[in-house]
Formats: structure tokens, C-alpha cells, sequence
């Protein structure tokens, strides 16, 4: 019998500055968070829920009361949209998307 490891094909990761200015002011165990879960996106990028209508296209995952939005790019590249509590990401996160059209 021959057992076939599955090889891991890795995603770079794109955190714009205001993001990662966002990561940056976390508490340090939210923070620890963040990154378990970006790992887990970058090794699993269908990991998070899509998104639908506006914000069709975009991932989110749940990361304890955080949600981490983000889309899957071309060439392995997971662009990180937004990074906040469940009650104003969706929002924050269509207006980010309208301004960028």
C-alpha cells in the first residue's frame, strides 16, 4: 500500500496598511487569533463562508468576535479586505468595496 502525502500549495498573503494598522492595535491574545486564523486561510483559502450580493467575490472567516474578510486573488494571493466585530464589518467592509470602483 502507498500512502500520497498531499502537497500544500502556499498563498502569499496582501495586508493593506490601514488592515494591518487595525492588527497592529489588537490585544496581544485577539492578535495571537488573527494570525492562527490568517494561517488557516493561507493553508485553506475556502476555509471562510462566502459572501453574497454586494459583497459577492469576498470570504469571511469567523476568528472568536472578529471576522476576517478577505478575497482570493490571482496567482495564490489572498488579499486581506477587512478585520473587525461582526456588528459593523459587513458595512465597513461595502464601503470599502464601493470606494475602490
Amino acid at each position: 500500500m502507498t500512502v500520497t502525502a498531499k502537497r500544500s500549495v502556499r498563498y502569499r498573503l496582501r495586508v493593506p496598511d490601514p488592515v494591518a494598522d487595525v492588527i497592529r492595535g489588537l490585544h496581544p491574545e485577539i492578535k495571537r487569533k488573527v494570525r492562527a486564523g490568517l494561517e488557516t486561510i493561507l493553508d485553506e483559502p475556502k476555509v471562510g463562508r462566502s459572501l453574497k450580493d454586494e459583497l459577492e467575490g469576498l470570504r469571511s472567516l469567523h476568528v472568536g468576535r472578529l471576522r476576517v474578510v478577505y478575497r482570493v486573488g490571482e496567482r495564490r494571493v489572498i488579499e486581506l479586505v477587512s478585520v473587525g466585530p461582526r456588528r459593523s464589518i459587513y458595512e465597513e467592509t461595502l464601503r470599502l468595496v464601493r470606494r475602490r470602483e
